[in-house]
Parts: structure tokens; sequence; C-alpha cells
């Protein structure tokens, strides 16, 4: 009886040694191709976080939140030159109310004047308007003498205004140039402008270019200002008017839509409690987690 349980341990023992080395190589297989994925799955987040196509933690917006807080705009996400999420309507809406506003520019530099404009009103006066508006835009473009205010201050700002009336509504900083870049272009210079002046090389260049560059400053500003409840210096009425300043057009419209109050809500909301799920290859299985953060 002793002789057969000790030959029944050893072979037990036996079997279990080979069934160890087999798990172990089994194991060993599963973790190389599971330590492949896992790199493979870093660098693939990497890449995208790079691109800024990783979606921060922000509530789901269901129909439920999005009617009590309103669309989540640009603002309620982490900075990045390129994430874009386009408000087409909002930007449509900016788009005839610069026009509307074009007419009107033009209608206040008519009553300037020439010294202020360098328009010859009476040479201009003696062409129908069409034929003068083809003969400019033949002609040009060429390099103006206006007033330095105009050309290095005025529209500048100009371009930066036409930046920020995209990139508030959700184009990213190479979108939102090429809004300026068309509307400083094909609706100003090659538009009203070319009613009376042939197109100027500075404002061609300097409007979209220098304006883009001043135009994303006035984002980060804007920015700064919307994060702490359109307040600056720990004043909203200061929050209010450098807004208006650094995005005239966003914000006088938004005014009558109700925007600020609506963004300033989200805001509010959106300092409270976030959520971050996530889910990654471990070896041999996959793991997956939760994390919580409040915002102070």
């Amino acid at each position: 009886m002793t002789r057969q349980l000790l030959i029944s341990a050893i072979i037990f023992a036996t079997a279990m040694m080979t069934a160890s080395r087999t798990m172990a190589q089994e194991v060993s297989d599963t973790i190389a191709p599971a330590e492949e994925i896992l790199t493979e799955a870093v660098i693939t987040e990497a890449v995208m976080a790079d691109t800024a196509i990783i979606t921060p933690a922000l509530p789901d917006f269901n129909a439920e939140l999005r009617k009590e807080f309103g669309r989540p705009s640009i603002y309620d996400y982490p900075y990045s030159r390129t994430l874009s999420m386009p408000d087409w309507k909002h930007l449509w809406i900016n788009t005839g109310v610069m026009v509307g506003a074009g007419v009107a520019t033009m209608t206040i530099l008519e009553a300037l004047p020439a010294d202020a404009t360098a328009w010859n009103k009476k040479e201009n006066a003696k062409i129908s308007m069409w034929k003068r508006w083809k003969q400019n835009v033949t002609a040009g473009p060429v390099w103006d003498h206006d007033n330095l205010i105009f050309n290095y201050v005025l529209h500048p700002y100009a371009g930066a205004a036409y930046y920020m009336g995209a990139r508030s509504c959700g184009l990213n900083c190479w979108g939102s140039f090429l809004y300026s870049f068309c509307i400083s272009t094909i609706f100003w210079e090659y538009g009203f402008e070319a009613f009376n002046e042939i197109p100027s090389v500075q404002d061609l260049v300097i409007t979209p270019m220098v304006g883009s560059i001043i135009g994303e400053g006035f984002y980060l500003v804007k920015r700064h200002i919307v994060s702490n409840g359109y307040r600056l210096a720990g004043s909203k009425v200061l929050g209010y008017a450098v807004a208006f300043l650094v995005d005239p057009l966003n914000e006088c419209i938004g005014y009558f839509r109700g925007d600020q109050r609506k963004q300033t809500r989200r805001t509010e909301a959106l300092r409270g409690l976030s959520a971050n799920s996530w889910i990654a290859p471990s070896p041999g299985c996959f793991s997956a987690g939760i994390s919580l953060s409040y915002q102070f």
C-alpha cells in the first residue's frame, strides 16, 4: 500500500511539473503578442492625442443636457489648434451680419474726406460703379499709400475679428485662417473696396496673415475669460468688455441669443465632477477602469 502511494505521488508530481512547463510556455506565448498589442495601442493613442482626435472627458450632451446647457462649444474642450467642430448655422449668421457691416462701413468711408481713404471721389464719380469695379480688379493688386492707421492697425484688427468669427464657431486655426483670408480678399479687397480703389498688396497680406496671428492670441484671451465664467481679474464687467474687444462679432450676435449665459452655465457645470473611462490590453486579457476628478 505504501509502495502504491509512493508511485502515485511520483506520477502526480511528474504530471504537475509537465503541466507547469506547458502553462509557462502558453503564458510566454500570450504575453509577447499582448505586449506588442499594448505597445501599438500606446503609440496609436499618442498619435491620436497629437492630432487632437481624442475627445476630452465631458458629460454626455444628450437631449436633456443640451436643453439645459445648450450645445457644447469649442470653449468646452481643452485648447487645440487642430480640433474642429464647426457650428455652420452660427457661422452663416456671422457671415450675413458681416456683409451688412461691410455695407455700413462702405457708407461711412464714403462720407470720410478723400485724404482719409485716398479715394479720388471726383474721378470715381465719372465712371459707372460696375465699370469702375472691373477696371480696379483687373489693374491690381498694387502697393497702396493709405493712412498707416488703416494699413497697420485697423486692417490687422479686422483680420483678427474675421478669424474669431470662425474660431468661436468651432473651426480650427487653419479653417479660421482660410475664412479670414476669404473674407478679407474676396469679400473686401475684391468686393466692396474694389468699387473705389485697386486691391492693395498690403491689405491682401497683412489683413489675413497678421490678423490670424493676432486672432489666435485673441482666442486664447477669450478662452481664459470664458473658463472663469466671463470674469477677468474677478470682474464680469471687465470680462465682457475684453471679450467684446477680442471677438466683437460673436459677442454682439451672441448677446441676443443668450450665448454668454449658456456658456457660463456650461462652464460652471463642467468645472465640477468629470469622468474618464479606459480599456487596454494586458497579458492574457484586457483591463479597464474609470477615473473621477473634481475641479475646485
